[in-house]
């Protein structure tokens, strides 16, 4: 069997000494407090040496300015009739589809939340909102809605209006002008 070292750490032999020594220095003793007398009133003050300061500015960053960006804008015109050119006719109860050719010469792209809102004459039985094909900017769009011709005989005319996501209308009118026969 092995006899344990004992370890010693010098740093703690020491720590008791230097507490020893620490408590027999003789301590000074207080400075008694005088209060500080006020000058004779004929007496001037004396005066104080300016201090200069000095100014050193901190280093500055520069602002980045992000640009806010422009709202798009909505601009829809007409280009020509695909389908069913005005005036013609058609027999009660047919279904008629219809087509135009439109160009998005605005800045913003239509996608599937634009919408065509029935805006005048007769709805000829299609949904008073319609969806507005997807183009980009600049870009040409085919836009169709189904219809079915009145039961009675006359001219007929249907308009529908381009609007954006909040129901804003823009563009050019589109519409569709038919004659019912018997």
């Amino acid at each position: 069997m092995k006899n344990p070292r004992l370890f010693l750490n010098p740093n703690l032999l020491l720590l008791p000494i230097i507490i020893f020594a620490q408590a027999c220095v003789p301590q000074a003793a207080p400075t008694p407090f005088r209060p500080p007398t006020q000058p004779p009133p004929t007496q001037s003050l004396p005066t104080t040496t300016p201090v200069t300061s000095f100014f050193t500015p901190a280093p500055t960053s520069t602002a980045t300015i992000t640009p806010t960006p422009e709202p798009c804008t909505n601009i829809l015109s007409f280009s020509n009739d695909v389908t069913v050119p005005d005036g013609t006719a058609f027999f009660g109860g047919a279904i008629v589809d219809k087509q135009w050719l439109v160009q998005n010469i605005g800045t913003c792209n239509w996608d599937a939340s634009y919408r065509l809102k029935w805006v005048g004459g007769n709805p000829l039985g299609a949904e008073e909102l319609q969806p507005l094909f997807p183009a980009r900017a600049g870009a040409q769009a085919t836009l169709r809605i189904q219809f079915t011709a009145p039961t009675e005989s006359g001219s007929y005319e249907s308009s529908w209006q381009a609007i954006d996501p909040d129901g804003n209308p823009f563009g050019d009118l589109i519409f569709m002008k038919i004659v019912v026969t018997p």
